[in-house]
């Protein structure tokens, strides 16, 4: 709309009529988003609300889309990175070893509780 340098009444009414459509919705970006990051990227919980902050959404609506995370799928996934990683280090040390995951399993946005779990079970 400003490289079309349009009046600020048709602004206006574009903008209404794409709200009214659905068409920009928080909401719905929201939830895609966080359905979309956690299943492609393997972002942890923490990483997508930090980034939904950053696009100025709602808490409201950063609430509703971690419901879109199934706490089953989300256990899951977390096992499934651990173990896959653990695999990739090349670290002989076991403290190392666990020290290198843990970092990269915050980096991927998942609580520290959680991780420190998902590590002692892995690494052994």
């Amino acid at each position: 709309m400003r490289e079309y340098n349009l009046i600020t009444e048709a602004k206006e009414m574009i903008f209404l009529s794409l709200m009214k459509d659905n068409f920009l919705n928080e909401e719905r970006f929201a939830k895609s988003f966080a359905r979309g990051k956690f299943r492609i990227k393997s972002w942890g919980k923490q990483r997508i609300v930090r980034e939904l902050k950053f696009k100025d959404i709602s808490a409201y609506n950063i609430k509703t889309a971690l419901k879109e995370i199934d706490e089953e799928e989300y256990l899951n996934t977390i096992y499934r990175i651990t173990e896959n990683r653990n695999e990739v280090i090349n670290e002989t040390d076991i403290y190392k070893r666990k020290k290198k995951l843990i970092e990269f399993l915050m980096r991927k946005g998942f609580e520290a509780d959680l991780i420190y779990k998902t590590v002692n079970e892995v690494v052994s």
